[in-house]
């Protein structure tokens, strides 16, 4: 059965690479993830051929932001500590490009589709001594190539819901083999470590490091510039209700409840950052604004500073803006995919607000239980749990203190990772 599962999966990757090269136009995340793969053995062969000498390289893999998050802060420590290896780093997610834009790295591209010839070529180019995946994503074909080339294989902040699909069915037979090859692997905590070890990751592999969030959130809070241009416009006392990563079921929930709160802070204002930002998930948002006599402007807009709705149509400024938030809203509370990253506004010290659909995060039970969120059901509990802190300052800053708390006490993660990166190197 597991032979069959492996067939199953090496002919999906090599019909996807194949069918990249024919993509059509379109702005949809599957297609720019299609047409970036286009080209993409000669950039990493180019880029090999001008750098690549003698020196060590790490190359972390980060699928999305989110895991890019976690991975941010090992590798700044990377840079600082060992300035003569070379560091590579690589998404799978478009969202996830600008971001690796801002990281210190010395090569940045996407991940080739998990073909045998395709991940075999890329290490070829790179030649890395080790590999690290943030968080839990593997690459069955890529482990397996890595393998046969000796390259020693890490994992960080390696956290696993109790629901997660990768622990039965086909996903376990087709990425049990890619678990156990895993050479180091720091768990986010004591039940992570016994999931991962139900995946096929070896006990004595495992140590418990914590979860590289915590760090890379509270820095990026702390050093924040609130003169920089995208936020000075903003500035003053206005009550501001920060929305991120939100999708329509989101927004179906949220605009209803902020409609009715608006009768009694009129000048509340919205800033909300959709997950996709393509036109058919934005123009409901501007059209809903417009219906209610808001003021709209997209957040580059000159008279963005002074608009009632201010839409984020741009990836990268998100981490930034929840330092204008007096209540922040996390979306995919609302969505079968699951909610997004409640630790960036906490961090800021703002109170957090998001959907029932919050089992698979664990961050969220802590921040409920610290007194820092509330989970709501439906847009009269949004309405009344947003308008409850918008109504009392006090209040307000004791929650959004207490998200702040959880956030500080839980930071070292990053030192403990990059301990387990340097023995993988060495």
């Amino acid at each position: 059965m597991r032979l069959l599962a492996r067939w199953l999966y090496a002919a999906a990757a090599n019909l996807t690479t194949a069918a990249a090269r024919w993509t059509p136009p379109g702005d949809s995340k599957t297609a720019i993830a299609m047409r970036a793969r286009r080209g993409l053995r000669r950039r990493y062969d180019a880029w090999a051929s001008e750098n690549r000498r003698g020196e060590p390289l790490l190359w972390m893999h980060a699928p999305s932001v989110g895991e890019g998050l976690q991975a941010r802060p090992v590798l700044a420590l990377m840079r600082l500590r060992h300035p003569g290896t070379r560091l590579a780093y690589t998404f799978f997610s478009p969202s996830a490009e600008e971001f690796s834009r801002s990281l210190d790295v010395d090569f940045r591209d996407y991940l080739p589709f998990d073909s045998a010839s395709a991940t075999g070529a890329a290490l070829d180019a790179l030649r890395p001594k080790a590999v690290v995946f943030s968080k839990v994503d593997v690459w069955p074909e890529f482990v397996r190539q890595a393998t046969r080339r000796g390259v020693r294989l890490g994992m960080i902040s390696a956290t696993l819901p109790e629901g997660s699909s990768r622990r039965g069915g086909l996903a376990a037979l087709v990425l049990r083999d890619a678990y156990a090859a895993l050479d180091l692997v720091g768990a986010v905590d004591d039940t992570d470590a016994t999931r991962l070890v139900d995946l096929g990751v070896r006990p004595a592999v495992i140590s418990v490091t914590g979860d590289t969030r915590y760090d890379q959130v509270w820095q990026r809070a702390n050093n924040v510039d609130r003169q920089s241009p995208l936020l000075a416009r903003f500035s003053g006392e206005r009550l501001t209700v920060v929305a991120g990563s939100t999708w329509p079921s989101d927004e179906a929930q949220l605009l209803p409840a902020l409609e009715r709160l608006r009768t009694i802070h009129p000048s509340a204002r919205l800033i909300i950052a959709p997950h996709e930002t393509t036109a058919d998930h934005i123009d409901p948002i501007a059209s809903w604004g417009a219906r209610i006599g808001a003021t709209v402007a997209r957040v580059d807009d000159a008279h963005a500073g002074s608009a009632d709705v201010v839409i984020v149509d741009r990836f990268g400024v998100l981490g930034d803006l929840y330092a204008l938030a007096s209540v922040a809203f996390v979306g995919g509370g609302f969505h079968d995919a699951g909610l997004h990253s409640v630790l960036e506004p906490a961090a800021f010290g703002a109170p957090v607000v998001f959907g029932p659909r919050h089992q698979r995060s664990r961050d969220a039970a802590l921040l409920i239980a610290a007194g820092g969120a509330r989970s709501c059901h439906d847009a009269a509990e949004i309405e009344h749990t947003v308008g409850a802190w918008m109504a009392d300052p006090a209040r307000r800053r004791d929650a959004g203190a207490s998200a702040a708390a959880l956030v500080e006490r839980s930071r070292g993660a990053a030192e403990r990772s990059l301990q387990l990166v340097e023995r993988l190197l060495t």
